[in-house]
């Protein structure tokens, strides 16, 4: 007896578990994030180097945001992409949707609480070795979408990373630092961008949480 109710016990927790999982809006995820064992491998190869040029980085080098295809741009592209339920109008702009910031687990309804995060943020990238760049190039840069460089996010949190590396920010969901770093770590590696020690340090620790 007390095997069959422990096996009904742990349906019946297996059954809330999906309910509760079915309840959360879930988010896509961007593309191309490697696996930890790729992640290790890539940041072992990475250069590590002081960063530099900081005194002359200008968001303005990075165009963005451009169009992708009709009337949507790469932040529009971003929200039908990694939202829930998302419609937009003739704008592309989002009419209804929802988004779960992987960050902080926030779930937003309204589009204007979502800011789309440059994984690696532009002036990272610029003292990292983008500074030598072409503005095609960084153009490029900052409108990825075939890789894990854009993410939707709660705008304030993203306001409170800014321009720093996991060094100095990670993710208060502590679960995500695993992505967060295999994710930043294939930015950095696609892209042929340098890491600061502290950096490598960081996303080392990061990469122990998987």
């Amino acid at each position: 007896m007390a095997r069959v109710l422990k096996a009904g016990g742990a349906t019946l927790a297996a059954v809330v578990a999906l309910l509760a999982l079915a309840a959360t809006p879930a988010g896509a995820t961007p593309p191309n994030i490697p696996s930890y064992s790729t992640a290790v491998s890539r940041l072992a190869a990475l250069t590590v180097a002081a960063e530099s040029h900081q005194s002359t980085y200008d968001r303005d080098l990075f165009p963005h945001w451009i169009t992708i295809t009709g009337s949507c741009n790469t932040r529009e592209q971003v929200l039908k992409r990694d939202g829930t339920g998302v419609t937009v109008d003739s704008s592309c702009y989002p009419t209804s949707g929802s988004w779960r910031s992987p960050y902080d687990g926030a779930t937003w309804t309204n589009p204007a609480d979502v800011d789309i995060d440059h994984m690696v943020p532009l002036s990272e990238a610029w003292a990292s070795g983008a500074w030598a760049w072409t503005t095609s190039r960084r153009q490029t840069y900052a409108n990825d979408l075939g890789g894990p460089e854009l993410w939707a996010v709660t705008d304030n949190v993203n306001q409170s990373k800014g321009d720093q590396d996991p060094a100095t920010w990670q993710p208060s969901v502590a679960s995500f630092r695993c992505t967060y770093a295999r994710a930043w770590i294939q930015v950095k590696y696609y892209y042929g961008l340098s890491v600061d020690s502290a950096e490598k340090t960081a996303l080392n620790g990061m990469l122990a949480t998987c």
